[in-house]
């Protein structure tokens, strides 16, 4: 195996014992072959029992990091992105999943195509049940995760801005794209899970951080 053709998959958690084992699942059980990718899972001071059921999943791709205490989601994705060894990196948030063939089809595309700074998978919203709402153009609507980046051009930026605890994926993209560019895969690969516990549904933060990004 090629050094240019290993994944690491950053995953932060936080409490989030109901969804991580969905979560897992779905990644190890890849149609890549797992000698081409690790899983880095930093868990941020999880106050529920996510620690235990991430312990279920673990195997030898598997990493764990446990912060000493809540550090927050950028700075967690920061440590994830450190502690990686693959030239490809891409993000999992802990409540979602992706289909079996997600890291095997956008490492293709960066491989292949050497010019390609990055590679985004459109996505599928589901409900707190699994029921699929609707598919959705990554380019349309971008979310953070579902992107796999090479990682120099994440250390050209600097990773995430650690001062954006909300909307850290719209200014790392933001940042991002100032130099490089992210190609849409029209291949719906991802499964983002809506739920009463979502980030994104806190309107004020959300709002309040976005208007902080330079454009």
């Amino acid at each position: 195996m090629q050094q240019d053709f290993f994944v690491s998959v950053i995953i932060p958690v936080f409490n989030s014992q109901k969804y991580i084992g969905r979560c897992l699942r779905s990644l190890k059980n890849q149609s890549l072959s797992k000698k081409n990718y690790e899983i880095i899972i930093v868990n941020d001071f999880s106050k529920d029992h996510s620690l235990n059921e991430i312990l279920k999943q673990k195997t030898n791709n598997i990493k764990v990091i446990n912060n000493s205490k809540n550090l927050g989601l950028p700075t967690s994705l920061n440590i994830g992105i450190k502690s990686a060894t693959g030239s490809y990196i891409v993000r999992v948030d802990s409540d979602d999943w992706v289909h079996v063939d997600f890291l095997n089809i956008l490492s293709t595309f960066l491989y292949i195509n050497k010019s390609l700074d990055a590679v985004a998978c459109d996505y599928s919203l589901v409900d707190k049940n699994e029921n699929v709402i609707k598919e959705v153009n990554c380019d349309n609507k971008p979310v953070g995760c579902g992107i796999m980046f090479r990682m120099q051009h994440l250390l050209e930026i600097n990773l995430y801005d650690e001062k954006f605890l909300y909307c850290e994926e719209e200014a790392l993209r933001n940042e991002f794209q100032k130099k490089h560019k992210i190609t849409r895969v029209p291949v719906c690969l991802y499964r983002y899970r809506q739920h009463e516990d979502n980030r994104s549904n806190n309107k004020t933060k959300v709002n309040r951080y976005s208007k902080k990004i330079n454009r």
